[in-house]
């Protein structure tokens, strides 16, 4: 008989299960025990005078364990789980599990270091699945949402010759007999795909940042999902298909997981409505003082302080009634080279913050040989990034793109922390597991 998800098992039938044990009550005359695998828990019932062959094997399950059963699923009014259970007629230990090392005591939290040092234990709660399901699928569904408009999903290199974010921290590494970094960004084979006239693409792949932190929202590696498309007319397009395609998988979200994040977190997701709101930083921050008294010098006005994207949450609720808000207008000495400048020299590009937090970097590029030559040198780039300029010397469309981290998106619809939204965190100070 072959093993069935205990989502998939049929009343009034024999079935075969297996997974962990979540719970066991063992008594003299009865034994009870909780079964749970990826797609749901099962109660076990097992009368010790009927099954005397399973004695032995009972007293040996400890919490944890691994084990397959296989019995009779009945209806029962008596069990609260999902009103079924199984008579099991025999059970079979897989795994033996040692005490678990990250219980804490009742009503108490297990530290997130000491959970992290046990990665593989700690993904097994009931919020932890429920949580990379719904990272899982919103992925699935912005995917989906770019297919339907042609999109092609490509899979950019990792090691690269050169930096590809200024201003960004860059892990070195030894390339045979020379050095190469772990890209920051898909960025530059993104605009490549441009010039190879493949007009619309996306990925999904890892980011490294070399960068020293303490906070609740940076890893040194991380997911991106990056997306680059031609012909656009000005980054105003860029931010009108973000703004759908958040739309369209926070939808998804919304329908497919909404009610049991609400169960299992107290969470509303919320799904926005469009157009999401915009605003100029400079107005921004005149906003923030007018509203909340936050004064910020006219030296850091270029760029959005921490505190500012912190304001964001309560300023875009307060204005517009909305989670998501647009921040445009960044002065050029805070944007990477390549964004595209109108004829004042502010780059064409914008934040997307949600929740207080950015979760989006976005712009028209500057598809011009010349001028994004010439923006190279002003940054001292060019020679660093002469392969890339090469790109655009035969002939390249305008075009634009965003890249959003999967893991803030994560973070941010639980309301976590990035080292539990993350499957497995990275930072300063952690390699491991």
């Amino acid at each position: 008989m072959k093993r069935v998800n205990i989502k998939n098992i049929v009343l009034g039938e024999e079935n075969k299960v297996a997974g962990f044990v979540e719970n066991i009550r063992n008594k003299k005359a009865m034994c009870f025990i909780v079964l749970k695998d990826i797609s749901g828990k099962l109660q076990l019932t097992i009368e010790k005078e009927k099954n005397p062959q399973l004695i032995e094997t009972l007293d040996k399950i400890t919490v944890d364990s691994v084990i397959e059963a296989k019995g009779l699923i009945v209806q029962s009014d008596y069990v609260k789980l999902n009103h079924m259970e199984m008579y099991p007629t025999e059970i079979n230990i897989l795994s033996t599990a040692s005490p678990s090392p990250i219980v804490a005591p009742k009503g108490e939290e297990t530290n997130i270091d000491l959970r992290l040092d046990y990665r593989w234990i700690d993904l097994r709660t009931d919020k932890n699945t429920l949580m990379f399901k719904t990272q899982s699928y919103f992925i699935a569904k912005c995917r989906e949402f770019l297919l339907q408009k042609d999109f092609i999903e490509i899979h950019t290199p990792k090691l690269i010759a050169a930096e590809s974010e200024s201003g960004a921290g860059v892990f070195k590494v030894d390339y045979f007999d020379r050095n190469a970094y772990l890209a920051q960004s898909p960025q530059f084979y993104k605009q490549m795909a441009m010039a190879a006239g493949f007009e619309r693409i996306f990925e999904s792949g890892p980011v490294f940042r070399a960068e020293k932190f303490a906070s609740r929202k940076h890893a040194t590696e991380f997911t991106g999902f990056d997306l680059e498309f031609s012909y656009i007319e000005s980054y105003e397009d860029v931010m009108h298909l973000e703004e759908e395609m958040l739309t369209y998988a926070l939808k998804g979200v919304s329908e497919k997981y909404g009610q049991q994040i609400k169960e299992v977190y107290g969470i509303d997701v919320v799904v926005p409505t469009l157009p999401f709101p915009r605003i100029d930083l400079h107005d921004l921050y005149d906003e923030l003082e007018k509203r909340y008294n936050y004064v910020v010098d006219e030296s850091e006005k270029g760029d959005l302080t921490t505190e500012g994207e912190r304001l964001c949450q309560k300023l875009s609720l307060d204005k517009y009634g909305h989670e998501f808000l647009f921040v445009t207008g960044y002065s050029k000495d805070c944007r990477a080279f390549y964004h595209m400048r109108d004829e004042k020299g502010v780059p064409c590009g914008y934040d997307l913050i949600w929740k207080g937090c950015e979760i989006t970097t976005g712009a028209q590029r500057e598809h011009r040989y010349e001028i994004l030559k010439a923006q190279a040198q002003e940054k001292g780039l060019d020679e660093d990034v002469k392969f890339y300029l090469d790109f655009f010397k035969y002939g390249c469309p305008p075009h634009g793109g965003f890249g959003i981290g999967v893991d803030r998106i994560t973070m941010l619809i639980f309301n976590q922390g990035i080292k539990d939204a993350m499957f497995i965190f990275r930072g300063p100070d952690r390699l491991n597991p």
